[in-house]
């Protein structure tokens, strides 16, 4: 089946998900929806997520898609269920995949989490994580620094690394095994978070995990595209097209073609109150 995944984020994070799936599933085609107007979603309300995660499918659906995958923690945190509700097709976030790898990794039940403050105060990935094993151990840790720091591009740099270590320090000394990247910046800086966790330490990448389990999905489902070819890429944002090229090509680890923005604010009032409707029905 030759219907695209979809796949959404507050902005540019969720391209390490994309990167995954490129690797794993070539002949898959894909649309991605960057909600760079709107950034950051995690200092809004739990009621505009579950908005702005209606609204950003609601944008994805018109593309005919065959899964739909939240590559945003907030969103994952927060709208998941709403989602799987509210549409009729399947739906993954990025906190179920690395949480069910941590666990089946992890020999001593003691796992970090290094994310964006809103993430961690949530309590996602420790909510996520004591529903399946209630014995296990988990610190959070914000890591708000690193977000700037690889979006300016300071990937190998010595204060990225100084940066590192000074948030992984209260982790480590918690003598955990097992560190999540809570947050999709993170991958792009994995070498260097590796490298001050120490080789001990078993990094879950959330782009890895959610590629996996969206291979599992296709295959049970049986709607594996059969492309010749490797599958297209089409990549759409609310905003500032050209530095979501720059930006996304270190994601990526290759160029970012042409980011096309779309008048976000027309398409919702085409749209009309009925994206709503899972919402007025206390999904």
């Amino acid at each position: 089946m030759n219907k695209p995944i979809g796949i959404f984020d507050s902005g540019i994070g969720g391209l390490t998900v994309v990167k995954e799936l490129v690797k794993l599933l070539p002949k898959e085609n894909l649309v991605y929806f960057g909600d760079t107007a709107r950034i950051p979603y995690g200092t809004r309300s739990v009621k505009l997520i579950k908005q702005y995660a209606l609204e950003d499918a609601a944008f994805l659906e018109q593309f005919n898609i065959k899964i739909l995958i939240i590559a945003c923690n907030t969103v994952s945190a927060v709208a998941v269920d709403l989602l799987k509700s509210a549409l009729i097709i399947p739906v993954t976030g990025v906190i179920e995949p690395v949480v069910s790898a941590a666990l089946n990794i992890s020999k001593k039940k003691r796992i970090g989490v290094i994310g964006t403050t809103a993430t961690i105060n949530s309590q996602a990935y420790n909510k996520q994580i004591h529903s399946q094993e209630s014995d296990v151990l988990v610190y959070g840790q914000p890591c708000p620094l690193l977000i700037s720091l690889v979006e300016e591009g300071w990937v190998d740099d010595e204060i990225t690394r100084l940066t590192i270590r000074k948030y992984l320090e209260p982790l480590l000394q918690k003598e955990i095994d097992t560190i999540i990247l809570g947050c999709t910046h993170f991958p792009v800086i994995k070498e260097l978070i590796q490298d001050e966790a120490g080789p001990e330490i078993t990094l879950i990448d959330s782009g890895q995990e959610t590629a996996k389990v969206v291979k599992k999905m296709l295959d049970n489902m049986e709607i594996e595209a059969n492309n010749k070819s490797d599958g297209s890429f089409k990549c759409f944002v609310s905003d500032i097209p050209d530095k979501f090229d720059e930006v996304g090509t270190r994601f990526l680890g290759k160029p970012v073609i042409n980011a096309e923005r779309v008048d976000f604010d027309n398409f919702l009032i085409e749209k009309g109150e009925k994206i709503y409707t899972p919402l007025n029905l206390n999904v």
